[in-house]
């Protein structure tokens, strides 16, 4: 894999088609608060909707390719010194470390764009170790097991919970 192939960058209209490929994909929205997306009318949508006005969200590509997404949700007033991330990737790219090199990316810039931020943390249900791995691999510190606390399609989800803080190395 050459890693250089990576970027992260802000959504465009022109990414329809691609974002279509892998948030149409259950497995990769199964464990998203979104739903599976079907057709270009929805991808398109979703783009103008949500992507680009989100505060920080930005499209993982290859080849600039938009394959998957990572986005950050600062809190506000007193708790703004932390933020969740999230992230998804399509499955056709799953297991060759492209979302561990964008987290890295991503966590440079993040720090630098929100200059009171201490703490990232994301949610990540038991069953699903392959992001679990990719935390663990940037140097996210597994913190706890938190039962029943995520609603997620129509269900109420074990999650385990992961920090880095702004002082953390990114391994």
């Amino acid at each position: 894999m050459d890693y250089s192939r990576i970027t992260i960058r802000p959504f465009k209209i022109s990414d329809a088609d691609d974002l279509l490929k892998w948030a149409s994909d259950e497995k990769v929205t199964y464990y998203l608060r979104w739903n599976t997306i079907t057709t270009i009318e929805e991808a398109s949508k979703y783009i103008q909707e949500v992507d680009i006005p989100h505060p920080w969200r930005r499209s993982i590509c290859f080849d600039d390719r938009s394959i998957s997404y990572i986005s950050v949700r600062q809190e506000s007033g007193s708790e703004c010194h932390r933020a969740h991330i999230g992230y998804a990737i399509g499955s056709d790219y799953w297991g060759q470390g492209i979302v561990t090199v964008a987290l890295k990316m991503a966590i440079q810039i993040v720090f630098k764009d929100f200059s009171n931020l201490v703490r990232l943390e994301a949610m990540v249900e038991p069953e699903n170790r392959g992001s679990q791995r990719v935390l663990e691999k940037v140097g996210f510190k597994q913190e706890g097991f938190l039962r029943k606390y995520g609603f997620n399609k129509g269900e109420i989800r074990d999650m385990f919970i992961y920090s880095f803080l702004s002082t953390d190395q990114v391994l």
